[in-house]
């Protein structure tokens, strides 16, 4: 009898370390099938960029020694972990640098969410790659892990515009706004604060602002503001290879990918995000305004955009 008991406790326990081993197998595959996903996806998005850089050598910049330091200012460093990360604004940005902000900080590094947007965005606060001697920045571009977030390129010119023209916003209104609305608005002579614009009803249209964006005039005198200045000249991806190409449209699941890529999972939460409600009959009804030749233009503005990031030619917008 004690040896039927004695037999049966082994048979037990063989049984639970079976359970166990199976258990571990299961989500060690659930792991590599997660990873596989993860690297399919990853080279999905790298590939219309290899293409378009190898298909053009002259539009964009492939070495070091052809960029100026202020075409790195969009590259943020983090040497604790070997991060690079190429911010574009109305990409998820501010939610990235507080992440980038709490990593410069002490473990256990503070909640992301707790961090003031406002303060991310102050000159100095966080390290950029042009800060760098020459040497140091060839070398960082090389071994760190570097990585960016993009978006559907006409969504993000509209939520520029938004944001910038529609909200209140005094700085854009008088560094832009009354400029807009005295050259393709018929306004020769703009009230002199956003105040006095509102309450007698002037507003930049999304019209006026295009039109502003398509002048040669506006890129002949200076760069395009980062807000709406096209992506692949805010990070340069013919010159930096990049790991983990984000995407807005996935942007909660795309963040938790990179955060265990970067194993950081156990250390930080990606701030949630509002979920974005810009869909496509909504953008058709605000270009509807625009007229069909300078949609047209447009596209062509920000097509390498396009074709870099793996986003479709909205046809709908362009065809008619």
């Amino acid at each position: 009898m004690a040896q039927y008991s004695g037999f049966k406790q082994l048979l037990i326990y063989a049984v639970s370390m079976f359970i166990i081993a199976l258990s571990f197998y299961q989500w060690d595959m659930s792991q590599r099938k997660q990873e596989e996903r993860i690297h399919e996806t990853q080279e999905l998005r790298k590939q219309p960029l290899r293409e378009t850089c190898a298909g053009d050598k002259e539009t964009f910049k492939h070495r070091l020694e052809d960029v100026r330091n202020n075409e790195l200012a969009n590259l943020i460093v983090d040497d604790k972990h070997g991060i690079i990360y190429c911010y574009i604004p109305k990409v998820a940005c501010t939610n990235w640098k507080r992440v980038m902000f709490s990593l410069t900080k002490d473990e256990p590094y503070p909640d992301p969410a707790s961090i003031s947007p406002d303060l991310v965005h102050l000159p100095n606060i966080l390290p950029f790659l042009n800060s760098f001697p020459r040497s140091e920045i060839k070398a960082k571009l090389k071994h760190y892990t570097k990585f960016l977030y993009v978006r559907d390129p006409f969504v993000r010119l509209f939520s520029a515009y938004r944001n910038k023209f529609q909200e209140h916003n005094e700085y854009f209104y008088q560094r832009y706004g009354r400029h807009i609305l005295r050259l393709y608005a018929n306004q020769p002579d703009p009230p002199q604060s956003l105040k006095e614009a509102n309450a007698s009803g002037m507003r930049v249209s999304f019209q006026n602002f295009i039109q502003y964006l398509l002048d040669p005039l506006t890129e002949r005198n200076e760069p395009f503001d980062p807000h709406w200045r096209q992506m692949q000249r805010l990070c340069l991806p013919c010159l930096i290879k990049y790991d983990f190409v984000g995407h807005q449209e996935t942007l909660q699941q795309d963040a938790s990918q990179l955060l265990k890529i970067l194993m950081l999972q156990d250390n930080i939460q990606f701030p949630p995000s509002y979920e974005n409600m810009t869909t496509p009959a909504f953008l058709l009804d605000w270009f509807s305004a625009v007229p069909l030749e300078d949609r047209r233009k447009l596209y062509e503005l920000y097509e390498q955009d396009f074709r870099m990031f793996g986003y479709k030619r909205p046809r709908e917008l362009l065809d008619g």
